[in-house]
């Protein structure tokens, strides 16, 4: 037999890997690839096509083919036996067998198909010895990355040597500098001594312009003048940048140049790290626009059964406090909540137990201390409380999920439910599904959903759930399964109303003045919510 050419193509005739065995011009194998399509008939049983020139021996894979071009004298037996191997060989390579999977791995699947033919001709190896031999290292590769690692490894001992030997060069030129400055300013002391600076001792030199140290032109002030001079460069030496400043700065320039060049090529670049210039701070985070801020957090875990019940319902509750001045620390925090006694509520150490209790008012046992400043992390923790309960009817989302097997595919519907006082943002539901290579089918749906192929779940998602859309519900087909691997199916949202109902009343300034300006943030967020 001859193999012309493998390919995997599209039914609409496009190559997405296509390896040439024989010396044959591309476009007539493109001719061949192209013609296939018009060839395969519909509802034919047999896997082979014969025109006048060449046999095509295909093997559908999903929405792809795998394809054999080969003379009509080669044997169909032997054809067929190589089309066999190839298709054991390609799910070895690629992770989904569809158009982007196989794109993704088109240079594998060419290695693995000289492996399996060469010159045309089927070798006599299996799809062990392909993948070993597709893995096996070359030793001619080895040495060649040892060779190249040596010579990088050399260019930047040359290049250290060369900046030690620039840094060397700078600091002697400097030490230079100052040393001709120091003679120079032992040159003037040394005049001023031996002339007499301030008696009046004349020195002239005829034609030259000196007349007395009297008259301000002798040679005592003339020195003096030039020693003026050069303490006069002393403030501005003295504010310069500290030593190695400037080169830190022109290491810096020249970085920015080459990121600009390779910007100017069509590069791109991530500039999410800024060289900054040295004692420069780091740019601070935003403030907070309100002097107290007030943060009413929830986080919910909750395990759903999947015939109905609560096995788990657990709500943790925090209030934190964040103020920017310490002049309004000096508060007290007047609360209000739904009173229901399952939610039990703990204060900090430092709140006086007995004005929460009486009163619902938060503040520290000694009056005379503020309340801790400054906005970074999540403020000073007032109160935490928790709750628990087996009452289904409270819960702020309801999950039903009814997968039924008919025939040869699986159809699941998934139903949610929210009671009338709650309403949900950012809404996700994740389905786990069985291994599948393509997407689900859904026939029906209430939202947007999304096929993570990688981890094999279906995403569904509502942007708000009010009392417009209190429930809704999802459809989707997949082959045959068994229903318990649509489980466990999570939940993610968030909402405004928290189970505590916690409002902030007031805020008691306790050294008189104007009551601070303050602002509330609520947040029910879904920490674990699964139906299992």
């Amino acid at each position: 037999m001859v193999v012309l050419a493998a390919s995997i193509i599209t039914k609409s005739g496009k190559a997405l890997v296509s390896r040439q065995f024989v010396d044959m011009s591309r476009i007539r194998i493109e001719g061949y690839l192209a013609a296939f399509p018009k060839l395969v008939g519909i509802g034919k049983q047999h896997t082979y096509v014969e025109t006048e020139n060449v046999r095509y021996v295909y093997h559908p894979i999903e929405s792809l083919y795998l394809l054999l071009v080969t003379n009509k004298q080669s044997n169909i037996l032997e054809d067929l036996e190589t089309l066999r191997l190839l298709s054991k060989v390609v799910p070895e390579y690629s992770y989904s067998l569809d158009e982007e999977g196989i794109c993704k791995t088109a240079f594998e699947l060419l290695f693995a198909f000289d492996e399996v033919i060469s010159l045309g001709h089927k070798e006599n190896i299996n799809v062990v010895q392909v993948k070993q031999y597709c893995e096996m290292e070359s030793h001619e590769e080895k040495l060649h990355k040892l060779v190249l690692q040596s010579k990088i490894n050399e260019t930047k001992d040359v290049m250290k040597r060369k900046a030690s030997e620039i840094d060397k060069s700078k600091i002697e030129k400097n030490r230079s500098d100052k040393g001709g400055f120091m003679s120079l300013q032992s040159l003037g002391s040394s005049a001023r001594h031996e002339t007499g600076f301030g008696s009046d001792t004349n020195i002239s030199s005829t034609g030259s312009g000196f007349g007395s140290g009297a008259s301000g032109f002798g040679l005592t002030t003339d020195v003096e003048s030039f020693s003026t001079k050069s303490k006069g460069h002393l403030p501005s030496s003295a504010s310069a940048p500290p030593k190695g400043l400037g080169m830190k700065l022109g290491k810096i320039q020249r970085a920015n140049q080459f990121l600009e060049s390779l910007k100017a090529e069509g590069e791109m670049i991530v500039e999410d790290v800024r060289p900054s210039v040295v004692g420069q701070s780091k740019p601070a985070a935003a403030p907070l626009t309100d002097p107290v801020t007030l943060t009413v957090e929830e986080k919910l875990n909750v395990t759903l059964k999947r015939d109905g019940g609560v096995s788990n319902f657990d709500v943790q509750g925090t209030l934190s406090l964040q103020i920017l001045s310490q002049d309004d620390g000096f508060i007290q925090v007047q609360i209000e909540t739904s009173a229901n006694p399952a939610v039990l509520f703990k204060t900090h150490p430092n709140i006086n137990k007995e004005l929460f209790a009486n009163e619902n008012i938060l503040g520290l046992k000694d009056p005379n201390r503020p309340f801790p400043t400054g906005q970074s992390g999540d403020g000073v923790g007032l109160l935490k409380w928790r709750m628990q309960s087996t009452d289904e009817s409270i819960l702020p989302l309801t999950l039903n999920c009814w997968p039924s097997v008919s025939g040869k595919e699986t159809y699941v519907n998934i139903e949610y439910e929210t009671p009338a006082n709650m309403h949900l943002q950012n809404v996700i539901i994740s389905v786990p599904l069985p291994a599948l290579r393509d997407a689900p089918n859904v026939q029906q749906i209430d939202g947007e959903w999304r096929f993570d192929s990688r981890n094999c779940v279906l995403e569904w998602s509502i942007v708000l759930i009010d009392n417009s859309n209190r429930s809704g519900s999802l459809e989707f087909v997949v082959p045959a399964a068994d229903p318990s691997q649509f489980f466990p199916i999570s939940a993610r949202f968030t909402s405004s109303r928290t189970f505590s109902d916690l409002k902030i009343v007031n805020i008691l300034p306790l050294r008189g003045g104007a009551i601070p300006k303050f602002a509330q943030r609520t947040l029910l967020a879904a920490d674990n919510y699964q139906v299992v």
